[in-house]
C-alpha cells in the first residue's frame, strides 16, 4: 500500500513527502502529480466510509437494513438519527451516522417498522472525507434479525 501523499503549499509552489522522497515544484506540478495517481486515489475514494470500515470485519456481509439508532449516554438528551445498516452479521453492524458516537458509546438499534431492538456498543469508528463509519458490537450475544432480509 502506497503512504500518503502529504504536500505543505508555500508561497511560490509546493513541497510533497511521500514514500520517504521529497519533491518540491509549482501548484501545477503538483496537481499533474495527483492525476498521476488518480488510478489509485480513484479506486481508494470510490470505497464508501463503511465499506472501508468493514474491511476489518470479514464476516459482515452487505445488507440495506433500514433502523433508527438512539445513544444512551447518562444524564444527556437521548440522541436519534435514521440510517441505514450497511454491513452486518449477527454480532456486529456498521453504518454512516452523523451522531457523536465515540469508543464504547452504548446506542440502541430498532428495527423501522418491526419493533425488534438490540443495546450495542462502538467498537470502531472510521473518518473518510467528512462521512463517519461506526462498527458496533451487539451486547447481548447474536442479533439474527439484523443479517436476515
Amino acid at each position: 500500500m502506497l503512504s500518503p501523499l502529504r504536500c505543505f503549499s508555500a508561497q511560490t509552489g509546493f513541497v510533497c513527502f511521500e514514500r520517504g522522497r521529497m519533491a518540491s515544484g509549482t501548484i501545477r506540478e503538483a496537481r499533474d502529480h495527483v492525476k498521476r495517481m488518480s488510478g489509485v486515489m480513484a479506486a481508494e475514494t470510490a470505497r464508501s466510509c463503511a465499506e472501508q470500515l468493514a474491511r476489518f470485519f470479514p464476516r459482515a456481509l452487505p445488507v440495506r437494513i433500514p433502523v433508527q439508532i438512539t445513544a444512551l449516554r447518562m444524564g444527556q438528551a437521548r440522541l436519534r438519527e435514521r440510517i441505514v445498516v450497511e454491513y452486518s452479521a449477527s454480532e456486529h453492524a456498521i453504518f454512516c451516522c452523523t451522531l457523536p458516537l465515540e469508543f464504547d458509546d452504548r446506542i440502541r438499534v430498532e428495527q423501522n417498522g418491526g419493533g425488534k431492538t438490540a443495546e450495542a456498543a462502538v467498537i470502531a469508528v472510521q473518518y473518510h472525507e467528512g462521512s463517519k463509519a461506526v462498527a458496533v458490537r451487539f451486547l447481548n450475544g447474536s442479533c439474527d434479525w439484523m443479517v436476515q432480509p
